[in-house]
């Protein structure tokens, strides 16, 4: 394997990483949300915030690193029209993902208070959740667009 094989399989396996936690979790928290039960949506928030750090924003972190030195290691020029592209998506996408994580922390923690206080989950929380639902679609479209760019490479002009 060569170093460039080795920074496209770390780039391919964080890509990985960001979309299926994304949609993981997108499923997860939709689910547990429709039961309406705050100590399942308590238990599965928890589990989704931890996952987010742990995982996601790990990948966060590394896709630019890997996917510069491959881009450096293979020849492309970083001002490439579909690298450019690519990293707007990926800012975009990053500008609903921070609020998302923020929000998921707010729902668990409304969730858990919930749970103590053997109450029903308060409005704030419905509307977390709307937010947190509407942010997830224009990041995730973009993070598909992020895939097809790198797997198309397409020529602008």
């Amino acid at each position: 394997m060569t170093y460039a094989d080795l920074l496209l399989w770390l780039h391919v396996i964080g890509a990985a990483v960001l979309l299926g936690t994304g949609a993981g979790i997108a499923f997860f928290m939709l689910v547990a949300h429709r039961t309406d039960d705050a100590r399942l949506i308590a238990h599965v928030a928890g589990t989704v915030v931890t996952a987010d750090l742990l995982f996601t924003a790990t990948a966060v972190v590394l896709q630019p690193l890997t996917g510069a030195l491959l881009a450096q290691e293979i020849g492309w020029p970083l001002s490439s029209p579909w690298i450019l592209l690519s990293l707007g998506l990926y800012v975009f996408t990053g500008l609903f993902w921070l609020p998302v994580v923020v929000i998921q922390v707010k729902m668990r923690d409304l969730a858990r208070k919930a749970v103590q206080e053997n109450s029903a989950l308060p409005p704030n929380y419905y509307r977390l959740f709307r937010i947190w639902f509407a942010c997830g679609f224009p990041a995730f479209v973009a993070v598909l667009a992020i895939f097809w760019l790198m797997l198309t490479k397409p020529q602008f002009g």
